[in-house]
């Protein structure tokens, strides 16, 4: 099964636990906020995220499709990836991580 892989602060509001199968990478992030007593598990579903080569490039190509970032690239802390969030015809978000 999953073991945990590492952990990564995400300065004090949460914090990211990267899990993968013996021998692997990570494959899988979880996230915990803190301060945050219960959560509504609606779907149970929040986000996927994928790697991409060139975000730029990437969010072109999604923008001659129609589809538009939440807002635009950042990075979630300091000499972090470039990342943002696109929403799938059906609604569903993705997070786009650019590879560093």
């Amino acid at each position: 099964g999953f073991a945990e892989k590492g952990r990564m602060p995400i300065r004090d509001e949460a914090i990211n636990v990267f899990m993968g199968l013996p021998g692997d990478g990570a494959r899988l992030e979880l996230t915990y906020n803190h301060g945050v007593d219960s959560y509504e598990m609606g779907t149970g579903y929040n986000h996927i995220a994928v790697t991409v080569e060139d975000l730029d490039g990437t969010l072109g190509g999604l923008a001659a499709q129609g589809i538009e970032p939440e807002k635009p690239p950042y990075s979630g802390r300091e000499g972090g990836s470039r990342l943002c969030f696109v929403r799938d015809p059906d609604g569903y978000r993705i997070e786009l991580i650019e590879k560093g």
